[in-house]
């Protein structure tokens, strides 16, 4: 019996030996393992904190409009005897694109002159007349008023015989002719489209956040699909001073078409306003942001040796940078490239 116990008691001795010396193995592996990694230093790129002017940039997707996009309506109805343009052709202003058959206008014309001439004849004679005081004032009234009157069925059948003659008020290129030779034509018939691309409009959407920050004049970059390596300089001739359903204002972007790179009306172009500027903010590059940036960090180098991860407020974001508006001064050191393996506290070394 005294043997039994002798027994449970070494044994028990020997498990709590055992115990022990496995806590004390640990302790020290977990000393060293955390010695070890205190010591380990690592390599990091780190740029100085500092102030700069960040631009922000709009883009906004528009339409490519022609300057001009007449729509030509006949003013004169009659038969169209020569049709002198064809889709595709380039006209100058006051080109003939079709001719109605004039015979009766100019017949109209011929006796509207005659009777001017009668007239004006008349009224010569009765105002030499009245110099001698051979007539009455109440005559030369009478023969005043007839002459205006010649006068004016002269000018409306001069029109109605230059109307015969439909012509082009802008220089472009004819997109569209739905007459032919010998088709009746009627007042208001639409006769051609002109459509003038040698300067071109750029029409976008602004919101109402954005809008007030533009002004007549900024310059606004294009560039489109078709040429995807060039960029086309615009500047912004109106902005609407009513907004749609949608709070959004039309602004009009001016630009020259290009004869190397030619654009079209219809086509889609991206707008990128670059004339709006903030102040100057201390500001760091997007990659040396730890988190999101809502939940932003960054490491900042101390003492040459020593990453700190510091908490910050982020700003306005621009070309790849970030305003720190809390949480940095100028001039402080922090981590750019090598900051995914670091941790609070770790020892670094500074690459050039």
């Amino acid at each position: 019996m005294k043997g039994k116990i002798i027994g449970t008691a070494l044994t028990v001795v020997a498990l709590g030996l055992i115990v022990m010396t496995l806590m004390n193995n640990k302790a020290k592996s977990d000393a060293k393992a955390q010695q070890s990694e205190l010591s380990t230093t690592l390599p990091v790129t780190v740029q100085a904190v500092g102030y700069t002017q960040l631009q922000e940039d709009l883009t906004l997707v528009g339409t490519v409009l022609a300057n001009n996009d007449v729509t030509v309506i006949s003013e004169t109805s009659g038969r169209i005897k020569s049709v002198n343009v064809k889709i595709g052709d380039n006209v100058s202003a006051g080109t003939v694109l079709v001719a109605v058959d004039d015979e009766l206008r100019q017949a109209g014309l011929l006796s509207a002159q005659a009777n001017y001439d009668k007239s004006k004849a008349e009224f010569d004679r009765i105002e030499a007349l009245v110099k001698e005081n051979a007539v009455t004032a109440a005559q030369m009234d009478g023969v005043r008023l007839g002459l205006k009157s010649a006068e004016a069925q002269l000018i409306t059948a001069r029109r109605q015989a230059k109307d015969t003659r439909v012509t082009s008020p802008i220089s472009g290129q004819v997109t569209a002719r739905p007459v032919d030779l010998g088709a009746q034509l009627n007042v208001g018939s639409p006769v051609a489209t002109i459509v003038d691309i040698s300067k071109l409009k750029v029409k976008v959407n602004v919101a109402e956040a954005e809008v007030f920050k533009m002004k007549n004049g900024d310059k606004v970059n294009i560039t489109t699909e078709v040429y995807p390596n060039t960029i086309f300089e615009g500047r912004v001739s109106s902005i609407s001073a009513k907004g749609d359903e949608a709070h959004t204002y039309p602004v009009e972007i001016a630009l020259a078409n290009s004869k190397t790179t030619p654009l079209r009306a219809g086509m889609f172009a991206r707008a990128t306003f670059v004339s709006v500027k903030r102040d100057k903010f201390l500001a760091i590059p997007r990659e040396a942001l730890v988190g999101s940036v809502k939940d932003a960090h960054v490491y900042v180098v101390e003492n040459g040796s020593t990453a700190r991860l510091r908490t910050v407020s982020v700003g306005a974001e621009a070309d790849g940078k970030l305003a720190i508006v809390q949480g940095l001064k100028d001039g402080e050191s922090i981590v750019v490239n090598g900051q995914n393996n670091l941790k609070d506290g770790a020892s670094v070394a500074v690459v050039k």
